[in-house]
């Protein structure tokens, strides 16, 4: 998932920059405000308005930056003010681990995808938000089907905001390629007969490369798509010819669509989201087309808020009242955005009719008139676990990028 760099902040005041390499609290003069020591500690509304300090690692602040702006906007007596920074999601443990260890938050919530949820979790670094707070995150009930499969993941860590079915699913340049592959034998052979034309992001850096990663075993029918340990020895084997043909492999997936808008590749693996959003803000030809595996499963993906360890009582609040506003259908319908995440919604009712008209406008001229019906049709799989995910990020590394790639 695609990571911003820039800074937003929503308030009348702007907030100044978060320094996200040291390990300072922001006042760093005054004493670090306490923590609060358990849930009954946290009052249902902050004892005055709090200044939120968000780091999205997912290109979140794109779907729900809108939803918190709404929120502040109609409660500044709950939050005054919010500042965003972004940063990638391998380096999320070495900027908020320090900051849990010495009880020092410059960082409030993070906003992140399974791979931060993930090596968050294996630091425990996150407040264990739905176990501790699930009375006051009631709107969770409210989740559709498969965001409700992706809350799962979260172990009671995170809160899911946003959702998609995700991919793995081809785009291509049909200038180039003429005869559109249908299964992945037939990627592997096009790509051997166009050596250099087709490639993909490094997955821990990548939501379609993770998404590709996770799809395979399901389309080539490996013995156990949830182990990629003992699993996956077709998709394996699989990535590793494949990778024959592969010169470089980018750590963020605005690479792969720059190389797809300059013509150097030709075909990528792709999702839903990634398909629309490109093609409607320009960074892409409108012009490339998308296409599905004839036989396939969705590997769903979301967007999840989490909590540093170590929060106060009346940040704790705010952040709990936010959440349980963005989980409305009103709100969550703001997620269409620009298909950055389609459809993107988690929430039951939260229909594109309720999302802004740029949204709906979007929709109508970038999306797929067949992309409702292959949400519906075909089977859903949540991702990896975090452990496994973790897991299969390594293996890939080592055993099929290594070399290919520059690790952050």
């Amino acid at each position: 998932m695609r990571a911003f760099t820039r800074t937003y902040v929503t308030a009348a005041v702007a907030v100044a920059a978060l320094v996200l390499t040291g390990c300072t609290a922001p006042n760093s003069g005054a004493a670090p405000a306490t923590p609060a020591a358990n849930a009954s500690d946290v009052p249902d509304k902050p004892s005055a308005p709090v200044t939120l300090n968000i780091l999205d690692v997912a290109g979140n602040q794109k779907l729900t930056g809108p939803m918190v702006d709404a929120f502040v906007a109609a409660n500044p007596d709950v939050i005054s003010a919010v500042t965003w920074e972004s940063a990638g999601a391998p380096d999320l443990v070495g900027s908020i681990k320090p900051q849990v260890d010495s009880g020092s938050l410059s960082i409030d919530m993070v906003m992140t995808g399974t791979d931060g949820l993930s090596a968050g979790i294996g630091q425990n670094l996150w407040v264990p938000l739905v176990t501790d707070y699930g009375d006051r995150l009631s709107n969770q009930e409210d989740y559709i089907e498969p965001a409700a499969n992706m809350q799962k993941l979260a172990e009671g860590f995170g809160v899911v905001t946003t959702y998609y079915p995700s991919g793995p699913l081809l785009q291509y340049d049909p200038a180039v390629v003429t005869d559109v592959p249908t299964t992945p034998e037939e990627v592997l052979a096009w790509a051997q007969a166009n050596p250099g034309k087709f490639g993909y992001a490094r997955p821990a850096n990548s939501g379609p490369g993770r998404t590709f990663l996770q799809g395979l075993p399901y389309i080539l029918g490996d013995s156990d798509p949830t182990d990629p340990v003992d699993g996956w020895d077709k998709t394996w084997a699989y990535l590793k010819e494949l990778g024959l043909t592969i010169n470089n492999y980018p750590t963020g997936t605005g690479q792969v669509i720059t190389n797809m808008a300059d013509g150097t590749w030709s075909m990528i693996p792709t999702t839903t989201g990634w398909d629309i959003e490109p093609r409607a803000t320009a960074k892409m030809p409108a012009s490339i087309e998308a296409a599905p595996f004839d036989d396939f499963t969705w590997v769903t993906d979301a967007h999840y808020a989490v909590v540093p360890q170590g929060q106060t009582a009346d940040k704790m609040s705010a952040i709990l009242l936010l959440l349980q506003d963005i989980l409305t259908p009103e709100t969550n319908a703001m997620a269409y955005d620009t298909g950055y995440f389609y459809p993107g919604p988690a929430i039951e009712g939260a229909t594109l009719d309720k999302a802004p008209q740029a949204s709906q406008d979007v929709i109508a001229e970038f999306g797929r008139d067949w992309y409702d019906d292959l949400i519906e049709e075909m089977p859903k799989a949540a991702p990896l676990v975090p452990a496994a995910l973790v897991q299969a990020f390594d293996i890939w590394d080592r055993e099929v990028g290594s070399g290919k790639f520059e690790a952050k």
